[in-house]
């Protein structure tokens, strides 16, 4: 029997027997890998000549490899996929130089393999408990490029679960990414693209943050869509910086609405860090996620799994001393049952894992995440940030 399908005992009081079903499980988790570099300074490398969905559209390269690509001219504009077509120019990160081995962070191949084994590790936990296996979809958070999650799923105790990749670079200032692995004998992948959210500050300028990713496929036969964020943070305040979320709740429930009307039945899940609690404006407001099942409806269809967690004390950071729930899991309507156990995916459990060695355990920062920085210093542990894991269920009928 495979290792994702469990065995459990249904009582049948009408007939005054127990019988056996299989029930079909998977983990669709996500982790902020909390600043996950490589050692090699880089830059971006645009080639406008090729379709946005080829990797080698938009790819990180090693500085002293730059005088050795084609260049059309020194890029000025804003930063954009639609205005590169046809280009091939370089974008230059700030903080380059930030994870290398010269830098005060002294940033070299130990380090780095450290951090891949720990974030590793975490990942082979989320919603093992009651799956049995590592996730079948699992977002990531703060990834440098493709090159860094390679390393990462080459992990030994990722490698057992032949995970594959989705990725694009963005146009974030310090280069950070987001991404989704998973299981390709889980999730079969039909589509991937990314929707751009753009914002400006008061002087009009463009401030670049990271994509809404997105994900259509296929898990254990479901149709289902995962979209995965990372929404402007909070810096310059909460109520300074919330239209920016806000437009990224909008960007995001336009994309929502669009899939589930092009794909009736598809099933949808939204992650991420959303620099906001389920109670801000931008997810109760904007997105209209909602507390209780009870209110979901064709006006309001979708089910924020961490509003209970929230109103529960759950933390999954602390941002300047204050605990908050960023990280949070929202599904639509089609993924809640009030049924235990159904012949399709449904949601079976949500969380915000946060076992003891995830945890600081002394000193100003006690209860906090053991994150891997303390400034320039490497802790050698893990993220400031605890993961959020949903687990779906549905009975597994033998063909």
């Amino acid at each position: 029997m495979k290792k994702y399908l469990i065995i459990f005992a249904v009582l049948c009081f009408n007939f005054g027997f127990s019988q056996q079903k299989q029930v079909k499980r998977a983990a669709v988790a996500f982790l902020n890998v909390e600043n996950l570099w490589d050692t090699i300074a880089s830059a971006d490398y645009i080639d406008g000549t090729l379709p946005f969905s080829n990797p080698k559209f938009h790819r990180s390269v090693p500085i002293d490899s730059l005088k050795f690509l084609e260049t059309t001219e020194d890029y000025k504009g804003e930063w954009s996929n639609e205005l590169l077509v046809g280009k091939k120019v370089i974008r230059h990160q700030i903080l380059a130089t930030d994870f290398t081995a010269n830098s005060p962070k002294r940033w070299g191949t130990k380090y780095y393999n450290q951090k891949l084994a720990n974030e590793a590790k975490v990942i082979s936990e989320l919603g093992r408990q009651y799956t049995n296996d590592n996730p079948a979809i699992c977002g990531l958070i703060e990834v440098e490029n493709r090159q860094v999650i390679e390393d990462l799923i080459k992990q030994p105790v990722l490698a057992k679960s032949n995970y594959g990749i989705v990725h694009y670079n963005s146009y974030d200032a310090r280069g950070i990414d987001i991404a989704i692995i998973y299981q390709k004998n889980r999730f079969v992948v039909q589509n991937t693209y990314t929707k751009e959210i753009k914002i400006y500050n008061e002087d009009g300028k463009r401030q670049y943050t990271r994509d809404v990713l997105v994900a259509v496929g296929l898990l254990d036969g479901e149709k289902i869509a995962v979209f995965m964020n990372h929404w402007p943070s909070r810096s310059g305040g909460e109520a300074a910086s919330q239209p920016r979320r806000n437009a990224a709740a909008a960007v995001l429930k336009g994309e929502m609405d669009k899939l589930s009307a092009e794909f009736p039945g598809i099933k949808l899940i939204s992650m991420g860090d959303y620099n906001d609690d389920p109670v801000s404006p931008s997810l109760k407001k904007h997105l209209g996620a909602v507390e209780n099942p009870e209110d979901l409806s064709d006006k309001t269809p979708y089910y924020n799994l961490m509003y209970k967690l929230y109103k529960a004390g759950v933390a999954s950071l602390a941002y300047r001393d204050a605990p908050n729930l960023f990280d949070q899991i929202i599904v639509s309507q089609n993924l809640y049952s009030k049924e235990k156990l159904t012949p399709t995916y449904s949601i079976f459990k949500a969380e915000i894992y946060a076992p003891s060695y995830l945890v600081n355990k002394e000193g100003q920062w006690k209860g906090y995440p053991l994150r891997s920085w303390d400034g320039d210093r490497f802790t050698g542990g893990y993220s400031d940030h605890f993961p959020a894991v949903s687990v779906l269920q549905k009975e597994y009928i033998k063909k």
